[in-house]
């Protein structure tokens, strides 16, 4: 079974697909447990040709991944689910194509209430975000780490996102993040990527054991 803890590496920018795979090998061997294919662009043959290879690379290899957005590509590539945004379908909606076995993720940004309405929607994830400042989305709304920890009431597996570096991430494991989604944080060069998910995965490892209270 796939962990729920680590790190959630998340496609950066459209790439050729050889390259693409060879950046997702070296951040699998470097760690990552969550693989997102992410890309905007609007060539549909390419973008499935991707999501096929990564879902193929991600089953092999024991990884989730999940499609950004996308419910019909998440569908037809074999991915393990979707991540679905404030504008996507809603969770009912894709759950129909998906399949009751599906994972569907969601953006919360910095609102516990959308956070609570959606786990009552049944979402498989929460993802809050941007807790620092962040090259992909240098709009993002800011979330505070007092988030992470209200959500734990929640039952569901928590995902931190927005300009994570491995000198922050700590924190935001230690205020409840299960998953910390990375984007920018890894480089496209194989070499740098399976390093800095290394680094990335290292924080999981890195927490204090639970006191002895017996």
């Amino acid at each position: 079974m796939p962990s729920s803890h680590g790190l959630y590496a998340i496609t950066s920018q459209s790439i050729d697909t050889n390259a693409l795979l060879a950046w997702a090998a070296a951040i699998i061997d470097g760690g990552a447990v969550w693989l997102q294919y992410r890309d905007k662009g609007t060539d549909h043959d390419l973008r499935f040709a991707q999501a096929r290879a990564l879902a193929t690379l991600c089953r092999r290899h024991d990884v989730r991944f999940i499609v950004n957005d996308d419910v019909d590509l998440a569908q037809s590539s074999g991915a393990d689910g979707v991540h679905l945004g404030e504008h996507d379908p809603a969770i009912g909606d894709a759950r129909q194509v998906l399949g009751a076995d599906s994972i569907i993720g969601v953006s919360c940004y910095d609102d516990s209430q959308r956070a609570i309405d959606l786990a009552a929607a049944g979402a498989d994830y929460l993802a809050f975000g941007a807790f620092f400042p962040s090259g992909t989305k240098p709009g993002a709304r800011r979330a505070s780490p007092t988030l992470l920890t209200q959500a734990r009431s929640l039952d569901r597996p928590l995902v931190a996102i927005g300009g994570i570096t491995p000198d922050n991430g700590g924190e935001l494991v230690r205020a409840g993040a299960d998953l910390l989604a990375v984007i920018g944080g890894l480089a496209v060069a194989p070499d740098q990527a399976r390093m800095a998910a290394r680094l990335y995965s290292g924080l999981f490892h890195a927490l204090p054991s639970e006191p002895d209270t017996e």
